[in-house]
């Protein structure tokens, strides 16, 4: 790569990282109003109102909580595929994902191998399975909070813990199967137009055999279920915040399993923004009917406690993406200028002598 096209690259992430933001702001604001056209938007802000901000923080500081036990699986799919980087950094790193939580599937977060390509020079290619393992790890976590949360209370819903169950059986099957990945890989190569990808896609599989081995996916499922239950619990106390009492902690962990599976499963809606709000106030509303509201304010409370906890967990994500991007581009954008004045000193003493 020439000078050129490594100094411009740094600026083309920033110019991604903007526009992810940008999108997501969009969306974020779709749904907003959405809600407030669903429910009524003056019942959403007096319930918001006299909402405690002390348990917003508590509910962002379990989101913190959750960053830190999930980077504990970053760690462990860096050593199984051998990449060492300093702990700082890739703590670094993997709250830089972050930034792109608000794209399909959360896909966005192979943003994460660019930024370990910049550290280690490890092609991209071969990290970018991480974060498919992520996203597998996740769903086996909720399906776990799912039917801890009483599952057995709720037969509606069953058949979406069984769709999800076995997709993931599926997807399970392919990853640890070279044969089927063999066989996948033969089709490709017959296509001209994707053909030339397929030693990389070659080599992706590669990590990703690694990564879903049967003996790797215990410890990542449970930090995962750990992480995303302190989400749960961030949930329990918002929702009781504006209605003292009204769900237990099972429900609530129920409830945002279920619902961040919803906006999981659609991938097409980044970061689950619709799906995952419309599964949560669905589920909310005849609760809080149950602890005495009307039925009008009942729908705008649960709106108001859906809304308020996607800000503490996705744009809350979103937020510390955000900061731990530009921090690792200030970083090394410095450091890699010192390399260069460095090399720069280098060649004038060779060339005076």
């Amino acid at each position: 790569m020439d000078e050129q096209s490594r100094t411009s690259e740094p600026g083309n992430r920033g110019d991604r990282l903007g526009r992810s933001l940008a999108i997501g702001a969009v969306l974020g604001l779709v749904v907003l109003c959405a809600f407030a056209l669903w429910s009524d938007a003056r019942g959403i802000g007096q319930a918001l109102a006299r909402f405690p901000i002390s348990v917003a923080v508590l509910a962002c500081g379990l989101s913190l909580a959750n960053y830190g036990l999930r980077f504990l699986r970053w760690q462990r799919y860096l050593t199984v595929l051998g990449i060492k980087i300093p702990i700082g950094t890739s703590f670094l790193i993997s709250l830089a994902g972050l930034a792109f939580t608000v794209s399909p599937g959360k896909l966005g977060e192979a943003y994460k191998s660019w930024l370990v390509k910049e550290v280690t020079g490890t092609p991209i290619h071969v990290t970018a399975p991480i974060v498919l393992a992520e996203r597998f790890t996740d769903l086996l976590a909720f399906l776990v909070l799912i039917a801890i949360g009483g599952l057995a209370t709720s037969p509606d819903h069953a058949w979406i813990f069984g769709a999800v169950l076995a997709g993931c059986a599926a997807l399970l099957a392919f990853a640890v199967s070279p044969r089927l990945q063999e066989f996948a890989l033969a089709r490709i190569a017959r296509m001209p137009v994707v053909a030339r990808f397929v030693p990389r896609v070659r080599d992706s599989l590669t990590s990703v055999r690694a990564l879903f081995a049967p003996r790797e996916l215990v410890f990542p499922t449970v930090i995962a279920t750990l992480g995303w239950g302190l989400e749960c619990v961030g949930f329990y106390c918002v929702v009781n915040a504006f209605v003292p009492d009204a769900v237990t902690l099972s429900f609530a962990t129920y409830t945002f399993a279920l619902s961040a599976v919803a906006g999981a499963v659609l991938i097409l809606f980044p970061g689950g923004l619709g799906p995952t709000e419309a599964s949560m106030s669905a589920l909310l509303t005849p609760r809080y009917v149950a602890a005495g509201l009307g039925v009008e304010a009942a729908r705008a409370s649960a709106a108001s406690a859906t809304l308020v906890i996607r800000l503490c967990t996705l744009w809350f994500a979103v937020l510390v993406g955000a900061i731990a991007a530009l921090v690792f581009r200030q970083r090394f954008s410095a450091r890699n200028g010192s390399a260069s004045s460095r090399d720069r000193d280098d060649f004038d003493t060779r060339a005076r002598g």
